[in-house]
């Protein structure tokens, strides 16, 4: 007889419930988060009758831990179900809004006996893509806390130091570039840059790697923070410089992650034997093709068309009709990981494929914003990738961006 095991987990510890085909209690257990819970789990499944030729399906509402990766590494098919969804299903069995850990537990095998086909359990990914979204992820979310550090930190200078970001203004990266961060480490308020001598100024330049026209820049910045300008009460204006000096170890920390998580993402990329055809498209380079390779995984069975991956990317339309009402929008409810980076390599490949700016004119030709050009032209390059990755073979600019053929027609008589 079928069986179906849910498990609602917590930090301490998880329940457990087996359900058979008629939607009968088999087993109820809870177990802690450790070792000995995963082998009463184990015990759990194997008097339910779970066999390797036939192993019990499981459903939880988490797809990270070290549950889920000791789940995984057993080879059953194990079913993330969204929370929300967990929630709408709770309403079927009990409308007066009670809830429990152990009603959790039997919901979610529920949901695996009734509707376990619509439905999709983990992919198969390989260790080593793992690993890949791991650093992928954790260096894009330094990219963030890097973006958010600069802005409070820009935020604060413009109250009682403008001078400095004018220094800075036009130079590519601003505040974030070395020379600016080890500038404000040494003069944190306006008295102390005004102090600071054209030998100390080509030090410090010098010291945060700088190499050619160090006197010609250090001259600049001396004329630069001496210009007049408002002032801050000078008390007022040392607390501030403090202020900006822890602000701007979180930013230098910042910076390091994200440089040292790019360099380990890339190596890591590169090992993986999707990689060469990731890269072969044009916009497309290492550290993105990363993100998009972390977020899409290389289970060959888990897209089996275009059209998922594209409806999971957020690239694809959504259409919501009802009677006579037609509406066509774009996805909200999407990998937003995915989105982000198709973004970035649709941008990206605007000046890298004559293919792909013709098709953005077009686009904004018939009427699409920027943003939505840019979304049709992911909705593209998406489908280019899924064909590639499938059949083996790198990316082609004449068969991407293939001209369009034009229809002869037959000469009157």
């Amino acid at each position: 007889m079928a069986m179906s095991c849910g498990i609602d987990w917590s930090e301490e510890h998880h329940d457990v419930a087996v359900v058979d085909a008629d939607g009968r209690l088999v087993a109820k257990r809870r177990i802690g988060d450790d070792a000995a819970g995963f082998g009463q789990l184990l015990e759990v499944l194997a008097e339910a009758g779970d066999r390797p030729e036939a192993p019990i399906p499981v459903a939880i509402e988490t797809t990270r831990g070290l549950l889920v990766a000791c789940l995984r590494a057993t080879g059953r098919p194990l079913y993330a179900i969204n929370p929300l969804a967990v929630a709408r299903y709770r309403q079927r069995h009990a409308v007066s809004g009670k809830k429990s850990d152990h009603a959790d537990a039997v919901v979610l095998a529920n949901i695996l006996r009734t509707d376990r086909a619509a439905h999709r359990p983990l992919p198969a990914d390989s260790e080593l893509v793992r690993a890949i979204a791991v650093l992928a992820r954790a260096q894009q979310d330094a990219v963030w806390d890097r973006t958010q550090a600069h802005n409070k930190l820009r935020s604060l200078l413009r109250e009682y130091y403008p001078g400095f970001l004018a220094a800075f203004r036009d130079s590519r990266g601003g505040i974030l570039r070395p020379e600016a961060r080890a500038l404000l480490a040494a003069a944190p308020t306006p008295a102390q840059a005004v102090r600071l001598t054209p030998a100390e100024l080509v030090g410090l330049l010098r010291q945060a790697g700088r190499q050619r026209r160090l006197a010609a820049h250090a001259a600049r910045l001396r004329q630069v923070f001496a210009a007049p300008c408002l002032r801050q009460p000078p008390l007022v204006e040392q607390a501030m410089g403090r202020h900006a000096v822890a602000l701007l170890r979180a930013l230098e920390a910042a910076c390091v992650n994200t440089e040292e998580l790019a360099t380990a993402t890339e190596q890591a990329f590169d090992r993986h034997p999707d990689a060469k055809i990731i890269t072969s498209f044009a916009g497309l380079g290492r550290l993105t093709g990363a993100r998009v390779l972390a977020e899409l995984g290389d289970d060959r069975s888990r897209f089996p068309v275009a059209k998922a991956v594209k409806a999971y990317a957020g690239a694809a339309p959504v259409t919501r009709a009802s009677g006579k009402s037609l509406l066509v929008t774009h996805r909200r409810v999407k990998n937003q990981r995915l989105a982000t980076a198709g973004y970035q390599w649709a941008f990206a490949a605007l000046t890298a494929s004559p293919g792909a700016h013709a098709h953005y004119q077009r686009r904004r030709a018939a009427g699409d914003a920027h943003a939505a050009a840019l979304r049709n032209l992911f909705n593209r390059l998406l489908g280019c990738l899924h064909h590639c990755l499938q059949t083996q073979q790198p990316y082609q600019e004449h068969a991407a961006f293939a001209p369009p053929r034009r229809q002869h027609r037959p000469a009157s008589a």
